[in-house]
């Protein structure tokens, strides 16, 4: 039997079982904040590939050095997309007879597949400039899912948290207590690159003026900041001072909450690094409760490393009064 005639019978096979393998759901494992784009070269690298870079690639804001939103795989559109599945989230992009967009959920948790179909080349560029908002929110939620279903695998004991701030999250084993006082309380993991760090504390309610909340947060920020400590004496943590901090109102656990995205440096020595700050209107308790995270990591990425904290955070639970 020559080759030939051997691929023939063979493929057909290999087709079955892939898909077969594909219809039995397994859990979708990739690599944390990447997409698959599954487009034609042609359009790939013209404009509407352009705009799915702009859109997708933008750079993270707050980070030291710069980094994409996600790390985007292209894979030509005459690939199987049921055969892609490095990620847990997969971008359609084709020409078609109709503008189509359309979001496919599987039932297992995270794998989203995005649709964007359209007659002309500006027709699916104005579909991308619709929707991409809605597309990166759906991705980054997934993201944060994923994290926090890996982290109740192995969580760290937190018994002092729940009883100095009523309050519990899914903090990943690792973690260990570096400093805790009456209202405060720090957790650090070490890492290969250097390492993460988890800042938890109350203060009053009434220590922010609604007139200039950033202020505030920075002015809270800096005052705690004297526990950080860098390697040279007479150093401490403070905001960055070079770009004002990204600022957001949120909700974390069904309570208002101030979100504040920025950079941190250490006075009188050369470190620094990216922060998440998310500050919880806790009327019940009669507080603000405080949970920031941070890393720090030179020369190496630093946006998995921010979303890892952020899935933490996220996780939390406050004990009713």
């Amino acid at each position: 039997m020559n080759k030939t005639l051997f691929l023939f019978l063979i493929v057909p096979f290999l087709l079955i079982s892939c898909l077969k393998n594909e219809k039995q759901s397994q859990p979708v494992s990739g690599k944390t904040n990447t997409i698959s784009v599954i487009i034609d070269d042609q359009l790939w690298y013209g404009e509407v590939g352009d705009t799915i870079r702009n859109k997708f690639a933008s750079p993270v804001w707050g980070l030291t050095q710069e980094e994409p939103l996600f790390t985007i795989n292209q894979y030509p559109a005459r690939l199987l997309e049921g055969f892609v599945t490095d990620s847990r989230s997969i971008i359609v992009v084709k020409k078609a007879t109709t503008d189509k967009f359309e979001i496919i959920r599987s039932k297992k948790l995270p794998h989203n597949t995005f649709r964007i179909y359209g007659k002309s080349v500006d027709d699916i560029i104005c579909s991308i400039e619709l929707n991409s908002a809605q597309m990166i929110k759906i991705i980054h939620d997934a993201e944060i899912d994923k994290i926090q279903q890996d982290n109740s695998k192995a969580l760290m004991n937190q018994a002092v948290i729940k009883n100095k701030f009523h309050a519990e999250l899914q903090i990943p084993v690792g973690y260990e207590y570096v400093l805790h006082k009456k209202n405060f309380i720090w957790l650090k993991k070490n890492i290969i690159s250097g390492n993460t760090s988890l800042l938890i504390y109350q203060i009053p309610i009434s220590s922010f003026k609604k007139s200039n909340v950033v202020a505030d947060i920075v002015k809270m920020r800096d005052s705690v900041g004297e526990y950080i400590k860098g390697r040279e004496p007479k150093t401490r943590m403070i905001t960055g001072e070079a770009y004002a901090p990204y600022f957001s109102i949120t909700n974390l656990y069904g309570k208002k909450t101030y979100e504040t995205k920025g950079s941190w440096e250490m006075k009188n020595d050369f470190m620094a690094g990216p922060f998440i700050n998310y500050a919880i209107i806790d009327e019940e308790y009669s507080r603000i409760l405080v949970i920031e995270g941070f890393c720090y990591s030179p020369s190496n990425q630093e946006r998995d490393l921010m979303l890892d904290l952020e899935a933490i955070i996220k996780s939390v639970k406050i004990d009713k009064k």
